[in-house]
């Protein structure tokens, strides 16, 4: 088995970044998880929009149905693009708070929390971003994609990991960092300023990776960021330590 991904090195690195993270790795070939950082469930920001689509997918696995065009372009366009306008219309499709719920305590996610609001009072950004999790939660629910389950279908899980795959360029940092292009990664990102101005920023980034003999699930979550750029060099960093322990 590997020494620890995010062991001393990592560790090291993050003592002299700014803000809170906490990080989650699982072996793919193994079963092995390795966690970092302790703290409190923290937003979600635009990585909900996967609780999003799995939730939606699942709902039509249960009812035998199949998503509508217009599910279909909303899906793509929320996930490649992060587009919010589709999140949001997808998030009340799903039922809301209460859709999300069922279907994250189907999937054994403990510490996620949806958002009760969408037009939250003082807060700018759709109110979904704010619904709360762990990085292990992520982890539960990219497994979800990964693996064979009840919930959703072979053909469902291959097409979200498409859509994550296929990220619009400008989105593809995260826990691609330091990955060779040769390597297989579905990825999906979160940025938000949590005060509603160019400051306090909450930077995650989850998804798989796969190459040169590696499989694994990554879900990095960043909080308290001077910028949105601070944030996304914290994590490419640290995703690149990852990969290369996880040889």
């Amino acid at each position: 088995m590997h020494s620890d991904p995010l062991g001393s090195a990592a560790r090291s690195y993050l003592a002299v970044r700014s803000g809170t993270v906490l990080a989650a790795v699982y072996d793919l070939r193994t079963g092995h998880l390795w966690t970092l950082g302790h703290g409190t469930p923290q937003a979600e920001a635009s990585i909900v929009k996967l609780d999003i689509l799995e939730t939606l997918m699942a709902q039509h696995h249960a009812d035998g149905t199949a998503l509508s065009p217009r599910e279909a372009s909303q899906t793509r366009t929320m996930i490649e693009d992060s587009d919010n306008h589709a999140a949001t219309s997808l998030w009340g499709a799903v039922g809301g708070a209460a859709g999300i719920r069922s279907y994250d305590t189907a999937v054994g996610l403990a510490n996620t929390t949806p958002s009760k609001c969408v037009d939250c009072p003082g807060f700018p950004w759709p109110g979904w971003g704010l619904t709360t999790t762990t990085p292990g939660d992520q982890i539960s629910l990219l497994l979800e994609l990964t693996r064979p389950n009840a919930q959703l279908t072979d053909a469902q899980r291959a097409y979200a990991l498409a859509l994550m795959e296929n990220v619009t360029e400008s989105q593809r940092w995260g826990v691609s960092g330091g990955v060779p292009a040769s390597a297989t990664v579905a990825l999906k990102n979160g940025w938000l300023p949590l005060s509603g101005t160019d400051e306090d920023w909450q930077v995650n980034s989850i998804g798989w990776i796969s190459g040169s003999g590696r499989s694994y699930l990554a879900a990095v979550l960043t909080t308290g960021n001077p910028t949105e750029q601070y944030g996304i060099d914290t994590i490419n960093a640290l995703a690149e330590l990852v990969w290369r322990r996880m040889r």
